[in-house]
């Protein structure tokens, strides 16, 4: 118990400090191929009618590579997990452009935004693709748990960056490196956990609600949107609804992954085909991105305000 003990109050002091480069590159990364698979499976049930749809499935393992870079080397944190996680942010942007677009092409476009939205393409999983970029960029401006007291230098790209958008990212730089950056983080993940929950709103619509369990995102996706956003102004919704809210996100996330698992072995085939119900089964890492905005908002929850 006393380890146990001393280890999370290592991992406490090392977020609040800004110590955790290598643990959030890696988690980044891991974000980064999740999202990418679940862009693959929808784009090959599209049959990557655009070129444009290769783009995220060729991009997610750089930001995964970069990730994983990232725990052992600093030089690889500092150049390219800023740049392969700006090319992910841009991607899903691009994404989003091309959803919108879509959707409006369709029969009555914007005319019947229900009906088009949940049977067009998912209209904010670009946006959650981003995500992954996001936590890349915060994780290039972090500190590694063995840096010195000392600030670093700061990244060979901020200074070469025009005038203000310069000053501006090495202020905000300097509130990242130090973990003063609660509210940002929280916005964050209230962001996506609105987005998650809209997504899966589309997804269980399709499957008429059929279990219960499938309506849990639709209530605790508000919840934590109010706590991220609450946490902006109050101090106490950041340390207290802002962690609870997130732990719920999380287990309802992995309670969702072992759902979209069974039902995917419950289809004709099961096992026997797996591929085939991989790709046309509910999408199996869909949950887990749920849970990602969870995570962000307990990290969220234990950084120190900006000053």
């Amino acid at each position: 118990m006393a380890a146990a003990s001393n280890v999370i109050t290592l991992l406490d002091q090392r977020i609040r400090e800004g110590r955790f480069q290598r643990a959030l590159a890696l988690i980044a990364g891991i974000a980064s191929l999740l999202s990418g698979f679940e862009a693959a499976e929808e784009h090959y049930r599209a049959g990557y009618g655009l070129q444009v749809m290769y783009t995220p499935v060729l991009i997610s393992p750089l930001l995964l590579a970069a990730g994983i870079g990232s725990t052992f080397s600093r030089r690889a944190a500092r150049i390219a997990l800023p740049l392969a996680s700006a090319l992910t942010i841009a991607d899903g942007l691009i994404g989003f452009y091309f959803h919108v677009r879509n959707i409006a092409r369709r029969p009555g476009g914007w005319r019947l935004p229900v009906v088009n939205a949940v049977m067009g393409p998912p209209l904010f999983a670009p946006v959650l693709f981003t995500i992954s970029g996001y936590l890349g960029l915060i994780a290039a401006l972090l500190r590694r748990g063995d840096d010195p007291i000392d600030a670093p230098p700061l990244p060979p790209w901020l200074p070469a960056l025009p005038g203000d958008l310069g000053a501006d990212l090495s202020s905000l730089e300097h509130e990242v490196r130090e973990g003063r950056f609660q509210q940002q983080l929280a916005v964050a993940a209230a962001l996506a956990a609105l987005f998650s929950g809209v997504e899966a709103w589309y997804s269980h619509y399709k499957n008429n609600f059929t279990h219960k369990v499938e309506w849990t995102p639709l209530a605790i996706a508000p919840l934590m949107l109010a706590a991220g956003l609450g946490s902006v102004g109050s101090r106490v919704i950041a340390r207290a609804l802002l962690p609870a809210a997130s732990v719920l996100a999380i287990l309802d996330g992995t309670l969702g992954f072992y759902y979209h698992l069974r039902g995917m072995a419950r289809r004709p085939g099961g096992r026997h085909l797996g591929i085939y119900n991989l790709l046309y089964g509910p999408p199996p890492f869909a949950p887990l991105l749920f849970a990602a905005s969870g995570f962000m908002g307990l990290v969220a929850s234990l950084l120190r305000r900006s000053a």
